[in-house]
């Protein structure tokens, strides 16, 4: 990886148990113009992501064990804060398995550099053309909708852009898949500017198999608390049916 000297952003990727695509995303993140640091989270994978992200001239930060998405994202953030110079760099959420298609994320970084968004949200091209509309993505669609008054495209779209302060101000993130939910809310409370950009990425589609179900569950599980945690109501609610359920 070439190290771009005059650089203002790093990129962030966390990645659990994909070696087959990590190297590439790696090499194609660190060929965006401007970013001169990838930093790739081993959120406990079993197979050899790390080494490889390492060998691709990312540094590598390692979890024992899988923490989820929203605790590799806050320890790749505090890694590239170690590596800041005098001023913080911008920081773009990458995941894993974009492979060469990492290349094509220029346009989320602009509008955080040039003052007009403080946080940018990919949407995939693809999916626009297809047209997705899981139940999950609906959870968060409508509750961001319903907390700030905003209509995302692609709510759950883990490619994002954000300055050092935005990324600040999201914190704690919510725990898991819920993440998206929660800084999007989070952000747009406290007043903070937000751009959703169409860009050609793409990742391995979710399969139909157990695993994705699994998957599936987990995500649903994960923006449900995001959102309860951010609405009383809602959380009073799941509470009376937890006692009731016991």
């Amino acid at each position: 990886m070439q190290a771009d000297t005059h650089g203002d952003t790093a990129v962030i990727i966390a990645a659990k148990d994909e070696q087959d695509r990590i190297a590439a995303t790696v090499e194609a993140a660190a060929s965006l113009p401007g970013v001169d640091l990838v930093v790739v989270v081993d959120d406990g994978s079993a197979d050899a992501t790390g080494r490889l992200a390492e060998g691709s001239g990312a540094k590598v930060v390692r979890h024992s064990r899988n923490r989820g998405k929203g605790a590799a994202m806050e320890t790749g953030a505090a890694a590239a804060r170690l590596l800041d110079r005098d001023v913080p760099r911008h920081l773009l959420f990458l995941d894993a398995d974009l492979g060469e298609s990492a290349k094509q994320a220029g346009p989320l970084i602009e509008p955080v550099r040039n003052g007009s968004a403080d946080m940018t949200i990919a949407i995939f091209s693809e999916l626009v053309k297809l047209g997705g509309h899981g139940f999950v993505v609906r959870l968060s669609r409508d509750g961001i909708k319903r907390l700030t008054g905003w209509t995302a495209g692609q709510p759950l779209n883990g490619q994002r852009c954000l300055t050092r302060a935005a990324f600040d101000a999201g914190q704690p993130l919510a725990p898991g898949f819920g993440v998206e939910t929660g800084l999007t809310i989070d952000l747009l409370r406290k007043g903070f500017k937000i751009a959703e950009v169409e860009v050609p990425l793409s990742h391995r589609a979710t399969g139909t198999d157990w695993r994705a179900q699994v998957h599936r569950g987990r995500q649903l599980r994960d923006v449900a608390r995001a959102l309860a945690a951010r609405e009383p109501a809602v959380a009073r609610q799941l509470g009376r049916l937890r006692r009731a359920g016991r």
